[in-house]
């Protein structure tokens, strides 16, 4: 973890070079990112409810996966460029330094821009949380807490299956990008309003409603059994077959020669 840290530090001085460009970029991304909020209040000015969601309960649902996804894009975007590092050779130093590969393609890229997405959901979260209708005690605030942590974890599987593919293709397959970038924007609403056939994909196979819907009917007492509030945690076995995926290709690479 000193290791990691150090490189923390690294990139983070050298972001913050020019402190006006980075925080004026931040500050771009805050701005943008609110056309999300934008485009729920605007179906909530012809609707007052989704499926039985209101407008607070449903930013909620919106603050929960946009701050797990600006996470996972700020510690994991080493991996979203991991077909960059096979292409141009870099990959091939990282095969004999005396460091673990996914601790080394994790240190390799810290995006602390991204912090603007985070830094625009929280806003959203204070405002949706003493809205929402929600009764908090200490066991939902775990709840929200393991929505955001385990969810991260999750779209950090997803990147990591993303540069798995690329041991196979050399090149990042756009296609997982519906599941990243899509699973944020589809988590604007909870999952159940696009069908059970999407919400069981979304349980079973790529496991986004584990840490957005599945707890945020236990934090709204639609449900009361433990498997709703421990629901993010089941999320967290995802890493397993995304990392098993990824030694597979580990085996099979090649060297570009570059």
């Amino acid at each position: 973890m000193r290791l990691y840290f150090k490189y923390f530090s690294i990139h983070l001085k050298s972001q913050m070079q020019y402190k006006l460009t980075f925080l004026l970029n931040i500050f771009g991304r805050i701005v943008m990112s609110f056309a999300t909020v934008a485009s729920v209040l605007f179906m909530f000015t012809r609707f007052n409810e989704v499926d039985g969601f209101t407008l607070s309960q449903t930013l909620l649902c919106t603050s929960v996966i946009t701050m797990a996804f600006s996470m996972a894009e700020v510690f994991a975007r080493g991996f979203d460029i991991f077909p960059r590092l096979l292409g141009n050779g870099e990959f091939d130093r990282a095969l004999v330094r005396p460091r673990g590969i996914i601790f080394q393609v994790l240190a390799s890229h810290i995006e602390f821009l991204r912090l603007g997405i985070f830094i625009q959901a929280a806003a959203v979260l204070c405002y949706a949380v003493p809205n929402s209708g929600v009764q908090w005690t200490w066991d939902k605030v775990l709840t929200l807490f393991m929505m955001i942590a385990c969810g991260s974890v999750v779209f950090f599987g997803l990147y990591i299956t993303y540069a798995s593919f690329a041991f196979f293709t050399t090149e990042g397959l756009e296609f997982m990008n519906i599941l990243t970038y899509g699973g944020r924007e589809f988590g604007r609403y909870p999952f159940v309003i696009y069908g059970g056939g999407v919400l069981k994909f979304l349980t079973y196979v790529v496991p986004l409603a584990l840490f957005q819907y599945y707890p945020l009917l236990y934090l709204l007492d639609r449900e009361r059994g433990a498997q709703y509030m421990f629901a993010p945690l089941l999320g967290l076995v995802f890493l397993l077959p995304c990392y098993a995926f990824f030694r597979i290709g580990l085996r099979r690479y090649k060297s570009t020669g570059s």
